[in-house]
């Protein structure tokens, strides 16, 4: 694919993904798994080679990834027999998806949602870059991942995938006016005049689901295999928080949490939503949004009659007291370029549709027998 990109705006959807590799606007250094396109997004795959680094860093103008991992590297590893990345460490992995985008076709990427509940921090790199998550429009070059496990070490393998991306044509993002149209027509959350000043408001429930508020991860702990869903013990790594009445939650200071969202959260068939942080101002915690809501996510026509955002907390370097109805976050909607062929939670990969509070998929009260990756 060259040349101009046509003025509509919109992001991506599957079988656009599958004309840009067509055409060699993403080249993939093997054949895609059945289940790496998601309606509005790709899954990106570990390539052979990862880099123990001194630093997390970003290229900036004029400067490849390669060069600033020579600087900084500590040790090369090789993914193709798997390999531990352990807490507090950084690496620099090489991705298998490479990209030669058009003029006026741009990317964001983000960790997959069950990276995230799992507080594997990941962002992608590219050369050039200055900032993390951002492929500028038009970019032609390889693909990093940059890795930093931050409560438990996990295994990763050549083809583990830990983040995803989504590509977008032009600027289409709702604005107010918009959103709140939308949100007339077909409710977003269940909540009937929200303020959508700076996306859709989102709050933490700590009510109780089935008698539980949330997880607090445990501190050394075994390791996780990102490869193998369902393959560890909920108990071995995470402590359930009872519901005791209060409605609060003292979060503790370097403490990771699973909490829930208190609406129930809508993305139409031809829209996507992006989850932001709210105001930092207003406490002294951080929720860490992992993953894209793609277009059908919380919809009863995908089997999902409403679905929980579900937030990963983590408290700053004070103790701070969170209520229940307290809004964490805003969920940002995009127009997609054209409804996807599948909707999220019609295919495979619809690992949380109509969710509540949940762990992510590596975790089942008993493990399952370890399948080949």
């Amino acid at each position: 694919m060259s040349g101009d990109v046509p003025a509509a705006s919109g992001i991506l959807p599957a079988q656009a993904i599958t004309g840009l590799t067509e055409a060699g606007a993403i080249r993939p250094a093997t054949t895609y798994a059945s289940d790496q396109i998601q309606p509005a997004s790709l899954d990106l795959r570990l390539g052979t080679r990862a880099y123990r680094v001194r630093t997390s860093f970003l290229p900036g103008s004029g400067r490849s990834v390669a060069a600033c991992v020579e600087a900084f590297a500590l040790h090369e590893i090789d993914l193709t027999k798997g390999a531990v990345l352990e807490t507090g460490c950084v690496y620099i992995a090489e991705l298998q998806e490479a990209l030669a985008l058009p003029r006026g076709l741009s990317a964001s990427a983000n960790p997959k949602s069950s990276t995230g509940r799992i507080d594997v921090f990941t962002r992608v790199i590219t050369d050039r870059a200055s900032a993390f998550d951002q492929i500028e429009a038009g970019y032609a070059g390889p693909l990093y991942a940059e890795i930093s496990p931050r409560t438990f070490p996990v295994r990763v393998r050549t083809g583990s995938r830990l983040s995803q991306i989504r590509f977008r044509q032009g600027d289409p993002r709702l604005r107010e006016a918009e959103l709140a149209a939308l949100h007339a027509s077909e409710p977003l959350i269940d909540a009937v005049t929200p303020s959508l000043q700076g996306g859709v408001p989102v709050s933490v429930d700590l009510s109780g689901f089935d008698g539980l508020i949330g997880y607090r991860a445990k501190r050394h702990t075994g390791l996780i295999d990102v490869d193998r869903p369902r393959g560890h013990r909920t108990r071995d790594f995470w402590e359930p928080l009872p519901a005791d009445g209060s409605r609060t939650l003292i979060l503790d200071p370097g403490q990771f949490y699973i909490l829930a969202s208190k609406e129930a959260v809508r993305v139409p068939a031809d829209h996507a939503a992006e989850m932001v942080p709210f105001d930092p101002l207003v406490g002294e915690f951080r929720v860490h949004y992992a993953g894209f809501f793609d277009p059908g996510f919380g919809l009863s026509e995908a089997g999902g009659a409403g679905a929980r955002a579900v937030l990963e907390v983590r408290s700053r370097d004070v103790p701070f007291l969170l209520e229940d109805g307290q809004i964490v976050g805003r969920l940002v909607y995009e127009r997609m370029l054209e409804r996807p062929a599948t909707l999220y939670g019609s295919g495979a990969g619809s690992n949380y549709q109509a969710q509540g509070l949940k762990l992510s998929k590596h975790f089942a009260s008993e493990p399952e027998p370890p399948t080949a990756v």
